[in-house]
């Protein structure tokens, strides 16, 4: 552990488990509201923003350590300029991740939920479900998690198609240039891409159409990529046949139409929401910061 004799001033950028918050107390001042201009670190979610503005606020800024994989609200040519250094945490996080991506496929194909709300409610009829096995699973992303996702969904797939920056000649699946042939190609379509302008609003109408009426969305990575109206649309008028939710466009809210629905499962942003998951995630973020306050390398610089 690093020496921290003079505890410096770190601002606190959304929630943290009791755990992490008490292990960056041995270590800083911690601040929630209102920190001083002699903040050295921020410690913030994947969904943090920190633009120019904020960072204008803290001149003695030295590092901005996420408790995340996401980024895109940092605003990363402005901590550039600055000299400030950026860490995430990836690969503890990937195989929570990939495994709920699943777990929703399966639950919206099976209709998992609308059946045990049945149960629960008294109900003993089968509202029969899509079967699982056998379909045509495009993955759109293919870094770490989606490669994890691929590797999971391969048992139940008869193809896997994806889409990423260029093809990967070791990967054992179709590639597709753009989003709108993959979800053409595909049965399921998994969202493991990263959030940012480049994807905004990337799955609107036109790939929902293309992936029709049998289809099946899956969002585990930024509710920016998905354009909400659109889906919501789509999953009214039967446009597609449901899908599998853990992300949204103004998180925490979520549009009561598609509360509503019934071919839809919803997921709190859970998707790296264990108890080994976020332990490991935390002390990531501890390992960076006693790098950078140690005068030692990061772990996982970006």
């Amino acid at each position: 552990m690093t020496n921290h004799t003079s505890h410096p001033d770190l601002y606190l950028l959304g929630g943290v488990s009791p755990a992490l918050e008490a292990m960056l107390a041995e270590r800083f001042t911690l601040h929630r509201a209102d920190p001083p201009a002699t903040t050295r670190a921020i410690v913030g979610g994947g969904s943090s923003v920190v633009d120019a503005a904020l960072l204008d606020r803290f001149p003695a800024l030295e590092i901005i350590a996420i408790h995340g994989v996401g980024y895109d609200g940092i605003d990363l040519a402005a901590t550039k300029a600055r000299g400030i250094a950026v860490t995430t945490t990836p690969d503890v996080l990937t195989d929570d991740v990939a495994d709920l991506a699943i777990g929703l496929m399966l639950a919206v194909q099976r209709r998992i939920v609308a059946n045990d709300r049945a149960v629960r409610d008294g109900g003993w009829q089968v509202d029969l479900a899509r079967r699982a096995s056998g379909r045509r699973i495009g993955i759109f992303g293919l870094g770490r998690i989606g490669k994890a996702i691929a590797e999971r969904a391969a048992p139940f797939a008869c193809e896997i198609h994806y889409t990423a920056r260029s093809a990967k000649p070791d990967f054992a699946g179709v590639f597709h240039a753009d989003i709108a042939s993959l979800a053409a190609a595909c049965d399921v379509l998994i969202i493991a891409a990263p959030g940012g302008d480049a994807t905004s609003h990337i799955v609107d109408a036109g790939v929902l159409a293309a992936l029709g009426e049998d289809g099946i969305l899956v969002n585990i990575a930024r509710g920016s990529l998905v354009d909400e109206p659109a889906l919501v649309a789509a999953l009214q008028d039967g446009t597609i046949a449901g899908a599998g939710l853990d992300v949204f466009a103004d998180e925490p809210a979520v549009p009561d139409a598609v509360k509503a629905l019934d071919r839809v499962v919803l997921s709190p942003h859970q998707g790296s929401a264990t108890v080994d998951g976020r332990a490991a995630m935390g002390a990531l973020v501890v390992a960076n910061l006693d790098a950078h306050f140690g005068d030692r390398a990061l772990l996982t610089p970006l």
